[in-house]
């Protein structure tokens, strides 16, 4: 771990290690330490420049929900401490809605939803990110559907012409990590089912998931067996059937006592001109970042298959895109 602090014994405990630091030790200050002046954080909301507003935007969090534990599942990574490393951390929070303030007035709701998030640091700071959170989720154990939740923050933010704007190509920021991962061949079995599903090759499903697969949605849905993975990918490529799908980074590993895994974050960008996942086709330009998760092992007849996998997307950004482009304000 050259160039990082030596109480962390690797890079999967650095980065549970300060996210636990500067969250639930309140040790925001530390954000001074532990990420860059100018780093560029996006998430599917918006792109978020500099220290100074992560610091403010973390205080915000914590006022709104003063309990919130960042639970680390997972930490998926690449690269080396001399050309940086990238962690995809899967995280299950825990929280209670106290008190007023993004979410709307405090709802008094016991929350659970998971975050996937792609950091890069080098020399014991990090300098980009791209964070998902289970805005679904989180909206829905508040009471509100994502759609409305939406439409109220658009004017909440003071209407279409001035309201946050988000992730988009136009909007993105160009930052300091330039890799697309590594070339495991478990990253490159994730990424090819996908593209495979993307390609309308829904055949995918039973051919490289087992049969007894446990995935993890957005909206905080689990399910078990092929149908819960066929309808949500058919659902999603369904409402967008021309968008472009584009793996824009991906990492496999082989870990001790863990099994074979996947981490990619991917995008679709095009038009809503299908039925599917956001109802019926209003032609709106959409991005959707998308981070996913699986892993593989062999359960029954010594065929090796996708065991587990958690994909997130932002609904609620999606559904802001909608909404701006049909003026349902």
């Amino acid at each position: 771990m050259k160039g990082f602090d030596p109480k962390f014994s690797d890079f999967p405990d650095y980065i549970v290690g300060i996210t636990k630091e500067i969250w639930e030790d309140r040790g925001i200050s530390t954000l001074h330490d532990y990420y860059a002046p100018d780093i560029v954080v996006r998430s599917p909301a918006s792109v978020v420049i500099g220290n100074q507003s992560v610091i403010g935007a973390t205080m915000a969090t914590l006022a709104e929900f003063p309990d919130r534990q960042l639970l680390g599942e997972d930490v998926i990574w690449s690269g080396t401490p001399e050309e940086g490393m990238l962690s995809s951390h899967r995280i299950y929070s825990t929280a209670t809605h106290a008190h007023d303030g993004v979410y709307g007035a405090a709802s008094g709701k016991k929350l659970g939803y998971r975050i996937l998030a792609d950091c890069h640091a080098k020399n014991n700071m990090i300098d980009d990110e791209w964070l998902i959170r289970d805005q679904t989720a989180i909206v829905r154990q508040i009471g509100w559907d994502p759609k409305d939740y939406a439409r109220d923050l658009i004017v909440r933010e003071g209407g279409p012409e001035t309201c946050v704007r988000p992730l988009s190509p136009e909007t993105d920021v160009e930052g300091p990590y330039k890799s697309a991962g590594n070339e495991n061949e478990w990253g490159a079995r994730y990424a090819q089912i996908l593209k495979s599903m993307m390609g309308a090759d829904m055949a995918a499903v039973e051919r490289e998931y087992d049969r007894a697969v446990q995935s993890e949605y957005p909206g905080g849905e689990t399910g078990h067996g092929w149908t819960p993975v066929d309808e949500f990918w058919m659902g999603l490529r369904a409402a967008l059937p021309d968008a472009t799908f584009t793996i824009h980074h991906q990492i496999g590993r082989n870990d001790p006592k863990m099994p074979p895994r996947a981490a990619l974050r991917w995008s679709l960008h095009g038009k809503h001109s299908g039925w599917g996942a956001f109802g019926a086709p209003t032609g709106a330009e959409v991005y959707v970042l998308g981070i996913s998760h699986a892993e593989f092992g062999e359960l029954i007849g010594g065929k090796v298959t996708l065991r587990r996998e958690w994909t997130l997307f932002d609904e609620t950004a999606v559904w802001k895109q909608i909404l701006l482009h049909t003026g349902e304000i």
